[in-house]
């Protein structure tokens, strides 16, 4: 496949930080404008497939972070928010040139964005957090809970219901088949290092750039509340919050055109 032109389909890519080999997909284009996406937890880079190819004037980028798709799963559980930050700074400086990107991440992905640009303002032109605020408190216990391999897909898929979880497509996203049954690709005893480790109170990082910000919450989401929203556009200049009322923590899939546009626009505005 021709890396020229606009490919609806992604080429897989690889990285080496350290030890630790890390993938990303590459959507193709000539544009110089790199758009870098940033999943959530239990996620992978095909999370956003469905929207990453309606950006036909961007190069975009979709990262699989440490413990998730295909990239590795590190084996001393290196899972602090510097180890995150830094495959976020060794991806542009290594594959995509060291020049300034926009990054749209949701969930994990998107304090890692916000993170990344407070620590690294000269790589960072514009970026997009979806539904994750400045203070978290998120409890991903339940992935103990899911089974090492399943019989079926369709089994696999009935143990997310069995423990509650409503997003069950969402979590689906991210399963394989080897010669022991169906499983996760995501470290989820790793899930257990990670979450704590993200959770706490950032309003010093989410104040700490001054890049555009586009804000976009699911009103109905479980991980941010619409005050504390309202509070983070409120308390940080050159913000700007979208309210899907009737979403929930994953508005992209939720509502994806309306995602689309709100992102779009607010691009538009960048240039």
């Amino acid at each position: 496949m021709s890396n020229t032109g606009y490919n609806c389909s992604a080429i897989r890519k690889f990285f080496h930080l350290g030890n630790l080999r890390l993938s990303y997909l590459d959507y193709g284009g000539d544009s110089e404008r790199v758009l870098v996406m940033l999943h959530g937890y239990m996620a992978n880079a095909r999370s956003f497939s469905e929207l990453a190819v309606r950006f036909k004037d961007w190069r975009v980028i979709s990262m699989d972070q440490r413990g998730h798709g295909w990239s590795d799963h590190p084996t001393g559980k290196e899972y602090a928010r510097d180890d995150y930050v830094d495959d976020i700074l060794h991806l542009i400086q290594s594959e995509l040139g060291g020049h300034p990107v926009t990054i749209l991440g949701h969930s994990l992905g998107g304090l890692n964005a916000y993170q990344f640009a407070a620590r690294y303002p000269e790589l960072v032109q514009a970026v997009i957090v979806e539904d994750i605020g400045a203070e978290i408190n998120a409890d991903f216990i339940f992935a103990d809970k899911l089974p090492f391999r399943s019989a079926s897909l369709k089994e696999l898929r009935q143990s997310l219901a069995n423990i509650g979880l409503r997003a069950i497509d969402y979590f689906a996203e991210s399963v394989f088949e080897d010669e022991l049954g169906w499983g996760f690709r995501t470290d989820l005893k790793g899930l257990q290092v990670s979450v704590p480790q993200s959770n706490g109170v950032w309003w010093e990082d989410w104040l700490g750039s001054s890049c555009p910000i586009l804000l976009i919450h699911g009103g109905k989401s479980f991980i941010l509340g619409t005050e504390q929203a309202r509070w983070m556009e409120a308390r940080r200049p050159n913000t700007k919050l979208i309210v899907f009322e009737q979403c929930g923590h994953g508005v992209h899939s939720d509502d994806l055109n309306g995602y689309y546009q709100a992102v779009n626009e607010f691009l538009m505005e960048q240039k």
